[in-house]
């Protein structure tokens, strides 16, 4: 496998969630949802780099405590611009490659992480952007986008549009004649994208999240994708607790805004295993 210089993974995390305020430091198991995402996330193979990526508002400051205590590195930016705060973090850490996770994925399996970045360094001459979102097959809320930081500092200078500043990455993805990009399906054949959901955006999500870690945490800290769904299949009522949210995404309303491309293009995107 090829080696590159300085792979950073960034958390992009906030109090000021609209539909679930504060929800990054609500608690399960004794401990804030993002301190057991960092936990998660670390057991990657490349976890050892790891930054949490927050705003300058005061409400944030609860955030950049949580990272000094969990012995993680902590930038400040932008509110609304998280492209720009994105870049800003990759620049300040001399990045290679940056890794992008939400924070609201702390079911995350960081066996997938690694899955997209290998795929990433392993064709690291060939392609720019490297997601398992375009499509997505994995159950919602194992979300890796990785991209060179050129790409990104591409994006950076040539976005202009809210949309894009604001989720990172569209410039990019809904660029493939300037961008090489490519994705990763799950390799079971199988697409839960629609159907599990493994996020946090809503109550029942943390509902849902909160029972899946009392059930497993204790015995495993580590437990994987496959655990959480021989977990739902042998307590199926843990899955209807937020059933009523599978398949909601900011993504659905990308055919309904216009933002000079047809997103049925991203149909076209070469699927890697």
């Amino acid at each position: 496998m090829k080696k590159v210089k300085n792979i950073l993974i960034v958390i992009q995390a906030r109090m000021g969630s609209s539909r679930l305020y504060g929800k990054v430091m609500k608690k399960v198991c004794s401990k804030p949802l993002l301190s057991l995402m960092i936990e998660r996330v670390q057991y990657s193979k490349y976890g050892h780099n790891l930054l949490i990526a927050t705003t300058e508002e005061k409400e944030d400051d609860i955030i950049e405590s949580l990272c000094r205590r969990d012995n993680v590195k902590c930038f400040r930016g932008s509110r609304v611009d998280l492209l720009d705060r994105h870049f800003k973090a990759a620049l300040w850490q001399n990045a290679d490659i940056v890794v992008k996770i939400p924070s609201d994925c702390p079911l995350i399996d960081p066996s997938v992480i690694d899955r997209v970045i290998e795929h990433f360094i392993r064709n690291h001459d060939e392609v720019d952007y490297v997601s398992n979102l375009h499509p997505p097959t994995y159950p919602d809320g194992n979300d890796v986008e990785v991209m060179s930081f050129n790409a990104l500092h591409r994006a950076w200078k040539h976005a202009t549009l809210a949309f894009e500043r604001e989720h990172t990455t569209p410039y990019i993805w809904m660029n493939p004649g300037i961008f090489r990009i490519s994705n990763v399906v799950w390799e079971s054949g199988l697409d839960y994208s629609k159907t599990y959901r493994f996020t946090l955006d809503y109550q029942e999500d943390f509902d849902f999240i909160k029972a899946v870690y009392e059930e497993l945490y204790d015995d495993d800290p580590l437990f994987s994708l496959n655990d959480i769904l021989e977990l739902l299949k042998s307590k199926p009522f843990i899955r209807t607790i937020n059933s009523m949210h599978c398949g909601k995404s900011w993504l659905n309303n990308l055919a309904d805004i216009n933002y000079g491309l047809n997103y049925s293009k991203l149909n076209s995107m070469p699927n890697q295993s």
